[in-house]
């Protein structure tokens, strides 16, 4: 398991330099994810299997989730008189902001589908 932990920092790191160098526009941790795609696919190719190491990592890293969104909240804890007075604008751009994703994931769909359709022969 070590190994796999040590793959999937080795490529969050390569990911933030590759970021921090090239000044590109996305967050390093999804540069670092394409990487180690390419990087396990290569790998497959060439015949070696390199997933359970790294499989077995992000299981354990999945299965304590929880703890990790203990800084949050002792964050929301130490600024409650922020909440509780900006309360209602937190509410509100949290109810927008909900149905805007809600309303792009629905048109994404359709789109999508709208897509595929045609390429199968569907539509």
């Amino acid at each position: 398991m070590l190994r796999g932990i040590a793959a999937l920092l080795f490529f969050q790191l390569l990911g933030e330099s590759l970021v921090f160098l090239t000044k590109l526009p996305v967050p390093g941790p999804v540069v670092g994810l394409v990487l180690l795609f390419a990087a396990l696919q290569l790998a497959r190719g060439r015949g070696r299997d390199s997933a359970p190491a790294i499989e077995a990592a992000a299981g354990a890293l999945l299965g304590n989730l929880g703890l990790f969104f203990v800084p949050a909240g002792v964050g929301v804890v130490a600024l409650w008189g922020v909440v509780q007075s900006e309360g209602a604008a937190i509410a509100i751009v949290l109810v927008i902001s909900a149905v805007l994703t809600l309303a792009v994931t629905v048109w994404t769909f359709l789109a999508v589908r709208r897509l595929l359709g045609r390429k199968a022969g569907e539509a």
